[in-house]
């Protein structure tokens, strides 16, 4: 009888470090170039491995979409998403949360920015000048390389973007987008500020190529956000351990990897106005 006990206890134990070693897993949205996002956030999963005591690994994945079917599917428990995609994924498992944003987050904007041959300076509204020249957005399931921009255009010129340029396209990634409009393959294009800015910090905006002529009003962005079922499988208070080590992630290299100055609490009700946006323009139901 005694034997039989050992036995059962040997194995419950065995059961419950086999669950707490289960790789915990994130992604992030590609909204950069996929070989240094791999980079940065490989120091993320370090990060997260040490605060939270069970294997953590990070995921590329290839698009926005993708980033959100990870999510669903529970091949990512983690995701550093853009406010739509935030959305998109949260509404697909039930009980999942924002959990934080950069402190830039709260108040972003969207750069518009052209190439300097079609003469258009910068401006406080958005310039009429734009219309007829050949557009590009980022990705087309991204907030601010799409989403708000699309909506402050359309809500201007009262017209849908195929109507208001003379072609439309969708480059994939806000550093593809500076350097397609750089190059002159499209006139203006949309971009995340936060891409644009440090890449101008870097030296690899040629600033007399491309300039910013306008920007958005401000709106609620990137966030963390978590599935709801995770502490049924990590337990109880798990996704608290997450929330308190992403708020208290500080290290300039870390930091870098998104970038971010630091992070701050967020909720699903602090992505209300992007819902908002997003159904008026018809990229959600």
């Amino acid at each position: 009888m005694y034997f039989l006990k050992l036995l059962l206890f040997c194995f419950m134990l065995s059961v419950q470090v086999n669950s707490y070693a289960k790789d915990f897993v994130f992604t992030a949205i590609p909204d950069q170039d996929e070989t240094k996002l791999q980079q940065r956030f490989d120091k993320v999963a370090a990060y997260l491995s040490e605060q939270l005591g069970v294997p953590v690994k990070y995921v590329p994945v290839k698009s926005y979409a993708a980033a959100v079917t990870a999510f669903s599917n529970n091949q990512v428990q983690l995701a550093w998403f853009g406010g739509l995609s935030g959305i998109k994924a949260r509404d697909r498992v039930k009980g999942s949360t924002a959990l934080a944003q950069g402190v830039e987050d709260k108040k972003f904007v969207t750069y518009l920015i052209a190439n300097k041959r079609t003469g258009i300076p910068l401006s406080d509204k958005l310039p009429d000048s734009i219309k007829g020249k050949v557009f590009t957005f980022g990705s087309k399931g991204s907030t601010s390389g799409r989403l708000m921009p699309e909506y402050y255009v359309r809500n201007h010129f009262g017209e849908a973007p195929k109507n208001i340029f003379s072609r439309v396209g969708f480059s994939g990634d806000h550093n593809r987008t500076i350097a397609l409009v750089e190059s002159g393959a499209y006139e203006v294009g949309a971009v995340n500020y936060e891409v644009w800015e440090n890449a101008v910090k870097l030296g690899k905006v040629d600033t007399n190529k491309v300039s910013v002529i306008w920007k958005t009003p401000e709106y609620p962005d990137y966030q963390w956000s978590v599935r709801g079922d995770v502490d049924a499988t990590w337990g109880s208070g798990f996704v608290s351990k997450i929330q308190q080590a992403l708020l208290a992630m500080d290290a300039p290299d870390l930091l870098a990897a998104f970038p971010r100055s630091g992070f701050i609490t967020a909720s699903n009700s602090d992505y209300e106005p992007i819902k908002n946006v997003a159904k008026e323009i018809g990229l959600i139901d």
